[in-house]
Order: structure tokens, then sequence, then C-alpha cells
């Protein structure tokens, strides 16, 4: 038994219509000048600068410490073992960068003193 192979024939309408796609995908846009970009800005600014100012809505603010509230109440805080234990690393981190920072500053300045006098 022979399979018949079923292909669909396209118009000529797909065929116009995926070159339309093609080249509009390809064009890119013009890429402005930098004093055409500028003026577009101060325009812009003068359209805002002679708008009137919104009024603020009521309870903007409080409604700002209603979401810090409720996103405070998300934070997993450490435990009083976990706290000190993370200021311990913190503290030995910061007294091992110190003493890096320290030992590259005395052999720098070795080396200029070395060289210079």
């Amino acid at each position: 038994m022979a399979k018949s192979k079923t292909t669909k024939k396209r118009k000529n309408s797909d065929y116009k219509a995926s070159s339309i796609l093609a080249t509009e995908e390809s064009k890119k846009p013009e890429k402005k000048s930098t004093l055409s970009r500028a003026q577009e800005r101060a325009e812009k600014r003068q359209k805002n600068k002679n708008k009137p100012k919104e009024k603020r809505e009521k309870g903007r603010l409080k409604e700002y410490f209603r979401g810090v509230k409720l996103e405070m109440k998300k934070v997993v805080w450490p435990t009083r073992s976990e706290l000190g234990s993370y200021t311990v690393v913190v503290l030995a981190v910061c007294a091992a960068f110190a003493l890096l920072f320290w030992g590259v500053d005395s052999a720098v300045l070795a080396g200029i003193k070395a060289i210079c006098f």
C-alpha cells in the first residue's frame, strides 16, 4: 500500500504576505541624530511644564506604610543564636580584610621608599 501525500498548495497571496512580513522585519528604524533627540526632549519638557500639576491622592502615604507593614510580616528574622554567629562572621571578615589592606599598603610603601629614597 502506498501512502498518499497530501500537500497543501500555497496561494499567491500567501507568498506575498510572507514576503511583506520578511521585509517589515528586516527594516530597522532610522537612528535620530543627537540634536533631534535633544530637541524632542526639550519640547517634551516644555509641554510638561505647562501642564497643571496633578493633585496627590489622599491616603497615599497611609497606603505606603500599610504595604511596608505587610512586607515586614513576610520577613523571616534570624534567631538570637543565628544573629550572634552572623555577627562573629562579619567581624572576622572585616578584621581579615583590614589586615590584608594593611599588609598591601605596607608593602607598597616599602617599595616606594626603596625606589624613590
